[in-house]
């Protein structure tokens, strides 16, 4: 949803006024997720002053009540699903309720099953994620993750134009902030990603990101390290953000079964908004 401004106000003032429907706790709850933003940057003050002639766009998001858990795989160990963007993999201090891993429990109730942890989205990317069924399986992928994950490749859309192909390494450290960088010291975590542009125009590349090793905020850390962040990455130095969402999805998972050793291949389809935004 577009709104072009008519007349000067707050940004919460505005909203009240012209969305149908919307109470304040809805108001506070899209500004808190991020899914409101003014000329293409996000905006989460309700204070923002706004000019007449701003576009407001308000994502479509994640609606956790209506939307319907999409499962790519089950079987008796391990269920895989495609995680929506705007949803946390499970909770944090500010959101108890509104997680995947609470959707996904929900859904294992009919099994009397519970769900497991194996590993994590963030709360804006989206694709492939997998969930054990018992706590034996979590330990035994966990355990062994980068050597039975034969390939995770992600789809990202990000700033500028990209080399056809690259390579990064660094050495990936957190802040006191849990802000994820790369040191010039061997004193963190090493990491590699290996990337390949699939398509791109004036603004922006599509690319085919692979990695070697799964640190946290690893692909957009590495990727804001070239000059190249990811659309909507506001942390790491994007400075658009035109489909009101983090342009990271978890498009292929290729794993080895610890107890059969059997290979597996995931995929989640590339968001529509993703080729759209490349035309």
């Amino acid at each position: 949803m577009k709104l072009i401004v008519n007349k000067e106000d707050t940004l919460y003032n505005y909203l009240r006024n012209n969305l149908e429907g919307k109470s304040k706790n809805n108001i506070k709850s899209l500004l808190k997720r991020e899914l409101i933003s003014i000329n293409d940057k996000v905006i989460t003050k309700y204070d923002y002053n706004l000019l007449i002639g701003d576009t407001i766009t308000i994502s479509n998001g994640y609606n956790y009540n209506e939307e319907t858990l999409k499962i790519i795989y089950e079987d008796d160990n391990i269920i895989v699903v495609d995680k929506p963007t705007k949803i946390l993999t499970i909770s944090n201090k500010n959101e108890k309720e509104k997680t995947l891993y609470r959707k996904v429990s929900d859904y294992l109730k009919k099994e009397k099953k519970k769900v497991f942890v194996i590993h994590r989205l963030d709360f804006d990317t989206s694709g492939v994620i997998m969930f054990a069924k018992n706590q034996k399986i979590q330990k035994l992928y966990q355990d062994n993750w980068n050597n039975l994950a034969k390939k995770r490749e992600y789809i990202a859309i990000v700033e500028g134009v990209t080399p056809p192909k690259g390579h990064i390494e660094s050495y990936l450290k957190e802040s006191k902030t849990l802000e994820v960088y790369s040191s010039k010291n061997k004193d963190g975590l090493f990491s590699i990603t290996d990337y390949e542009t699939i398509k791109h125009n004036k603004k922006y590349s599509m690319v085919k990101v692979l990695i070697s090793t799964g640190r946290r905020n690893q692909i957009r850390c590495h990727m804001s390290d070239i000059n190249h962040p990811i659309l909507g990455d506001t942390r790491y130095k994007s400075k658009a953000n035109p489909l009101g969402r983090l342009a990271l999805h978890a498009h292929i998972l290729e794993i080895e079964d610890p107890l059969t050793h059997k290979l597996f291949t995931f995929t989640s389809i590339i968001p529509e908004e993703f080729n759209n935004i490349i035309k």
